[in-house]
């Protein structure tokens, strides 16, 4: 392993300079079990501190908590040092239930008023639908996000696990910065068409779920949400045990964790791409950083390809009420 430094990578043809990896702050708010919030200020604190500029977030992440959590950790630091990258669109019933998608043009205005007043800022740099909203046509939504773009409230505008049709529609509306998908080693649907669409269009990818939800590298805990996740029941689990297990000589040879291993692995595919990881422990940050001084050559990508093919991984990504929201996989 090299010296681990933080990436540079430019989201897109129109997208702003972000850090590689990037920082997603889901887990700061309950997703994977309990939190602190004084611990989770001091992680997204490591990580600014060691140079990273790209923290993502949701208006639905805890109900609104991740966004007030990051307004804490960012109430004495310079604003524009840090790319926020923020999905909307999500309905919650009392419970935080999730209860569909609102993509409509009121909607896109309102939920970023409620962003930037729970952020403390006066501008969002990347604003993103979760999902596609399909009673509304992506080009309203994407147009009522342009309109927020001319008025100066937000910079660049992104997309979240949308399907090609749909990011060519998107992308004959306005600028796209990026698409924001899940891709990691047991996760290589985007490869199919999705990837190549991005690419010709200009549109860079900020990668989610590197880590398998911590079925790579993890603690092996079923906390949270990972409880009903397919990948982690009974058989299935068991099976995405082993794959990933098959790695672990190469991690050891490379002098790396298994989680290092799998971020560079997202990251080698392309400088288009930004890993997104999301670190609830300052060791962790530390974790995620170092997998910048691991160098993947060809021979090293084939062998893991051997080891871990494509569609080697066992259950769905999502449980099935949500796999049906995703247009990415239409």
């Amino acid at each position: 392993m090299t010296t681990a430094t933080l990436d540079t990578r430019i989201l897109g043809r129109t997208g702003p300079a972000v850090t590689s990896p990037g920082m997603g702050c889901m887990g700061l708010s309950g997703a994977y079990g309990r939190t602190d919030d004084d611990q989770s200020v001091r992680v997204i604190h490591s990580y600014l501190d060691a140079g990273g500029t790209l923290l993502d977030t949701g208006d639905f992440y805890g109900a609104g908590h991740n966004e007030q959590l990051i307004a804490r950790a960012l109430r004495h630091r310079n604003r524009d040092d840090v790319v926020l990258s923020v999905k909307f669109g999500a309905v919650l019933a009392p419970g935080r239930f999730p209860a569909g998608f609102d993509g409509r043009p009121a909607a896109v205005r309102n939920s970023l008023t409620y962003s930037l007043q729970r952020l403390g800022t006066d501008h969002v740099d990347i604003y993103r639908p979760a999902r596609l909203d399909r009673s509304v046509p992506i080009e309203d939504t994407v147009g009522a996000i342009a309109e927020l773009v001319d008025m100066g409230y937000v910079r660049h505008i992104g997309l979240s696990e949308v399907g090609a049709e749909t990011i060519r529609r998107a992308g004959a509306v306005a600028p796209i910065s990026d698409l924001q998908i899940e891709y990691s080693l047991l996760s290589r649907g985007i490869e199919d068409e999705i990837l190549a669409t991005c690419r010709e269009l200009g549109i860079g990818i900020t990668a989610y779920g590197v880590l398998s939800r911590g079925l790579i590298g993890g603690s092996g805990s079923n906390d949270g949400g990972r409880a009903i996740q397919p990948r982690f029941q009974g058989a299935n689990r068991e099976h995405n045990d082993a794959l990933v297990a098959r790695l672990q000589g190469m991690a050891d040879a490379k002098g790396s964790s298994l989680a290092q291993l799998a971020i560079a692995w997202v990251a080698a595919q392309g400088d288009d791409i930004v890993p997104v990881v999301g670190p609830r422990r300052a060791e962790q940050v530390a974790s995620m950083i170092g997998s910048t001084g691991i160098t993947l050559d060809g021979d090293d990508l084939a062998r893991i390809d051997a080891l871990i093919p494509p569609g080697a991984a066992r259950g769905d990504r999502y449980p099935a009420q949500f796999m049906a929201d995703l247009d990415s996989e239409r």
